[in-house]
């Protein structure tokens, strides 16, 4: 394997810290501009800015118009060559914070660090985007792959305009870097993301008196605590898979039998086989109640990201690229999905890349600025490196 130069990686970390800074400003200029995914008028402005920013290291920027969204923002690098190897780095302009959440979560810097809403998920690491292709540019060094950067608007809510095109560009390029936030204090990078389903569950029953002729009812909500108790006995807690009845609904009045009663289920999965296992178990429950019948709807929509050998191979190569860097980094499973549940399907991913900080879609949210210029290097030491991820 290939890593960067130690020379280069050595420039690399200079530059950043002599840019710190200017990388600072970047960001809180992002966080200052609110977007929330459920108001697509409010991501012109932050994808104007990153739009600039990567013309300006050299990238040609096209909007991808939404239909329901702020759209997207898609650049190439310039005199790209059809069919020549690159690869793609992945963030969201969008953020679960309501417009007008500045006035009680101002940005602030305080004990070196950032602070506001969006700031660790995700403008962080959009801002580590922009700095690790300035970096390159004003090194003179040229990305190992041709380097190509998708920035949507809908991640917060599961992406469900842009992930056509996630899936897409996952099929063109040799690797990704996702820059959702590092997990917990030391930075922890996501080499593995638990798969996610979503079923709901509708009983219908007959309804009858419940104190005159309960005996000619049939209860959705007596066969729906059956149900319930069969589901949770499908946690695996060793194998990480979690099965969690989350809402539930039914009956018309107390003095009716229920006819109806319904139930969503949140499942997570480690691996596809965990994934089919459970989909089969959920979709061939039975009723126990004579006179209740049940309707199952939903599936796994997000796969799991899993640590495939090209996986491996790609955070090999960032154990390396950190070495080169002085970094000791370590990886983690995360519970939550991102669209790098969707790139692995199809090319070699390492998330979790984006700046160490916590509190993510919580009041205290908040980048370390030192781990902010650490990660950045990192990302374009990684840009820079070389290794054959195929099994």
């Amino acid at each position: 394997m290939s890593i960067v130069d130690p020379r280069q990686a050595e420039r690399i970390v200079k530059w950043m810290d002599s840019n710190s800074d200017e990388m600072v400003e970047f960001l809180k200029g992002l966080v200052l501009l609110e977007s929330p995914s459920d108001v697509p008028e409010s991501q012109s402005a932050v994808q104007e800015l990153l739009a600039t920013a990567l013309t300006d290291v050299g990238l040609d920027v096209h909007h991808l118009e939404g239909e329901r969204t702020g759209g997207h923002l898609l650049a190439r690098a310039k005199g790209r060559v059809n069919h020549s190897e690159s690869q793609l780095m992945i963030g969201h302009s969008d953020t679960v914070w309501p417009l007008g959440t500045l006035e009680e979560l101002p940005v602030e810097i305080e004990g070196g660090t950032l602070s506001g809403p969006g700031v660790f998920d995700m403008k962080g690491g959009l801002t580590q985007i922009v700095f690790a292709l300035k970096a390159l540019s004003a090194l003179g060094l040229e990305p190992a792959l041709a380097p190509v950067v998708f920035i949507n608007s809908d991640e917060e809510i599961g992406s469900p305009e842009s992930i056509a095109h996630v899936r897409g560009l996952a099929q063109e390029v040799e690797r990704v870097f996702v820059l959702e936030p590092a997990m917990g204090p030391r930075g922890v990078i996501k080499t593995a993301r638990k798969g996610v389903g979503r079923f709901t569950l509708t009983l219908t029953g007959k309804p009858a008196h419940a104190g005159l002729d309960p005996e000619a009812g049939a209860s959705a909500i007596l066969e729906l605590s059956y149900l319930i108790q069969k589901l949770h006995a499908l946690n695996d807690r060793e194998r990480g898979v979690s099965v969690n009845v989350g809402v539930i609904d039914g009956g018309v009045r107390p003095n009716v039998v229920a006819p109806k009663s319904t139930a969503v289920v949140d499942v997570r999965v480690p691996t596809m086989a965990d994934g089919q296992r459970i989909e089969r178990a959920i979709q061939s429950l039975e009723v126990e109640t004579p006179g209740v019948t049940l309707e199952v709807h939903g599936r796994i929509g997000t796969p799991p990201l899993e640590r495939t050998p090209r996986n491996r191979a790609l955070w090999d190569a960032a154990r390396a690229v950190g070495a080169a860097m002085g970094l000791s980094l370590e990886d983690g499973m995360a519970g939550g999905g991102s669209d790098g549940n969707t790139t692995s399907q199809f090319a070699a991913t390492l998330d979790g890349l984006g700046p160490i900080g916590d509190g993510a879609h919580a009041r205290h949210e908040h980048v370390r600025i030192s781990g902010l210029v650490e990660r950045c290097g990192l990302l374009a030491g990684l840009l820079m490196s070389r290794t054959d991820y195929n099994p």
